[in-house]
């Protein structure tokens, strides 16, 4: 029997740590990056065409190579910054691995310039495939240039799998964002298709989160900072009255590396407990420091996850370093048991203390009347029939007639007695059902197989759903105007976002207009929304809601503006119902494609049979 075993080509190997390294443009815009980074670069700037499809490109005034380790520098596992595998538990730089310049070179074509401060020629590298075409000299900058051109061009199936353009370039930029948000002593630039989204100035670090998240956040932000001997903690979190329905602004960052951990997101939450309206979110940029032999970073091929030697104390540090910076400006309640503001009694300085005195009236006695000549103790026989007696000892007529009103406003009668048919009925015949609204949210029903709830709001969301699924079929959505149109500034990630739904709100009756530089005008909204709410602070919320997810139905971003329109119009359906009301919402449901169940997968109805009822009582 022959040998079955091969030891793989260079080419194919490069394509295999590719699919871990490298899984869409925002992966290679990250390792370039951090690349830079660990040059000691000064000035970063990253260009990007079709979201990085096309073109990634990043330059930077770092150290540069010299020929041979810009040549060394694609080749696997060659690194500057290990040498024993004592180092890996002490690593302070981002990339360590050396596999990230081999992998991209193996499914794009790249052009590398590079040149350091000792040589006045630099090196100019061309590599396809994880073949070198050519490697020359060339005059260049001090620092190095790399161009990632046509990513997945010769693995095609890789690339029929990206997404949206809108959606590969947010996470681009996410990945821009999270290397410029640690790294605020260097200058960022971000140029997407010709454009500048970002140019930030070296800078501290609060300005640096203003000027990634926009200017409002200069008012949103509140100081964290605190230290023991195993970890220190520093950073920014957001106030609880500007949480968001999205995690999008969420930021751990541990040693300078941005790490994704639910189990601190959990610590952060706990702090902020009854603090923050429902499914919201509170924005937080935060820094630990610890000692690197205290965690294992290289557990996952990208290096975003974290282990810590005494997760448990990093926990309930965090969460009590922020509950501390909540309640130290006056966020959270405080209530001191050691003062009572309610008795301030302080007595006069020769004024001894007496106990209280009462006074009363021997000769007061409530059922006797006024007379011009007093009063009379008991009632005569000529007041018993004199009929205006009670008026004179009760007071005049419109008084006793007020008071019988306000009796009757307090104590509404009882307008209905239901009397229990105690005979047995062994008919088998189901009475006939009528539906009953309980509070403002319920509506129920008897059933043959019991009794059916429904959540009013949900079925509301349900209906106009669909409702706004088929008008926007039918090009049937119509815009009132704004008597004064809104400006709308954001930041770039929530440009994006807006570009990517602009086309499917205005078929939804939206006007909005690009007005260049982060900033849109707004001109109309739905005629089915209320004239009078806030158009600037809805499409926030539009915004905000680009995680909602649609089941049983195609989820694109038409789908998702219009059941954000179902989820707000429903929101205002609330209160008492007449029966036509409530007959025509029970037909319109049941019309539906879905009517059990809403388009994010919530219940709408459910049925109690008649054993969980007896269970119940």
């Amino acid at each position: 029997m022959s040998d079955i075993i091969k030891l793989l080509p260079d080419s194919v190997a490069n394509q295999i740590a590719a699919g871990e390294v490298v899984q869409r443009p925002a992966s290679v815009v990250k390792e370039l990056l951090e690349n830079s980074v660990d040059a000691r670069a000064t000035d970063i700037q990253l260009i990007l065409k079709e979201a990085g499809s096309t073109l990634i490109q990043v330059i930077d005034n770092g150290g540069g190579m010299t020929e041979s380790d810009a040549r060394m520098s694609f080749e696997r596992h060659a690194t500057s910054k290990i040498a024993k595998a004592d180092d890996l538990f002490s690593i302070k730089t981002l990339g360590f691995r050396g596999e990230a310049l081999a992998s991209i070179a193996a499914v794009a074509q790249v052009e590398m310039r590079t040149r350091t401060e000792k040589f006045e020629l630099g090196t100019e590298i061309i590599i396809e495939a994880s073949r070198v075409k050519s490697q020359s000299p060339c005059s260049t900058t001090v620092g190095t240039s790399i161009a990632v051109k046509n990513l997945f061009f010769n693995v095609p199936a890789r690339r029929k799998f990206l997404k949206s353009y809108h959606t590969e370039l947010h996470h681009a930029i996410d990945e821009f964002v999270r290397i410029a948000l640690v790294n605020n002593d260097i200058t960022f630039s971000l140029i997407s298709d010709g454009k500048t989204l970002y140019h930030l100035h070296k800078s501290n670090l609060k300005q640096r989160i203003v000027g990634i998240l926009g200017k409002e956040y200069n008012e949103r932000l509140l100081p964290v900072e605190a230290k023991t001997d195993y970890v220190s903690i520093s950073g920014f979190i957001g106030k609880p009255e500007y949480s968001k329905k999205s995690r999008g602004e969420q930021f751990f960052f541990v040693n300078r590396r941005f790490i994704r951990s639910p189990f601190l997101h959990h610590s952060v939450e706990k702090a902020y407990k009854e603090l923050l309206p429902e499914n919201s979110y509170p924005a937080y940029c935060i820094f630990f420091e610890i000692a690197p032999e205290d965690i294992d970073i290289n557990i996952h091929p990208t290096k975003t996850e974290i282990k810590f030697t005494n997760e448990q104390m990093v926990y309930a540090f965090l969460s009590a370093t922020v509950k501390k910076s909540l309640g130290q400006f006056n966020i959270t309640p405080s209530i001191d048991f050691d003062d009572n503001p309610g008795i301030n009694i302080i007595p006069g300085k020769h004024t001894p203390a007496s106990p209280p005195s009462i006074r009363i009236n021997p000769d007061y006695d409530p059922f006797a009347i006024k007379t011009s000549g007093g009063l009379k103790k008991e009632p005569t026989k000529e007041d018993l029939n004199d009929p205006d007696y009670l008026d004179k000892l009760f007071g005049t007529p419109e008084n006793v007639s007020a008071l019988i009103r306000l009796e009757n406003e307090n104590y509404a009668p009882v307008q209905q007695v239901i009397t229990p048919n105690w005979e047995d009925d062994d008919s088998e015949e189901i009475p006939q059902s009528g539906f009953l609204q309980i509070g403002t949210e319920y509506i129920v029903t008897n059933v043959k197989s019991g009794m059916m709830l429904i959540r009013q709001q949900r079925a509301f969301e349900r209906i106009l759903f669909e409702r706004n699924l088929k008008k926007r079929e039918t090009k049937d959505c119509s815009c009132q105007r704004l008597m004064f149109p809104k400006t709308i500034e954001l930041n770039p990630v929530e440009t994006v976002k807006m570009n990517a739904l602009l086309p499917e709100m205005k078929e939804m009756g939206f006007d909005v207009a690009d007005f260049g530089q982060n900033t849109f005008i707004i001109h109309g909204i739905p005629a089915a929304l209320s004239p009078d709410i806030d158009p600037e602070k809805m499409i926030h919320e539009l915004i905000e809601t680009e995680d909602i997810g649609i089941k049983n139905v195609e989820n694109n971003n038409g789908h998702r503006v219009a059941l954000f329109l179902a989820r707000f119009v429903a929101a205002k359906k609330k209160g008492k119902m007449t029966e036509e009301a409530i007959n025509n919402l029970i037909n319109e449901l049941f019309a539906t494609s879905m009517p059990t169940m809403t388009p994010d997968g919530s219940l709408i109805i459910k049925i109690l049979s008649i054993e969980e009822l007896s269970k119940l009582l």
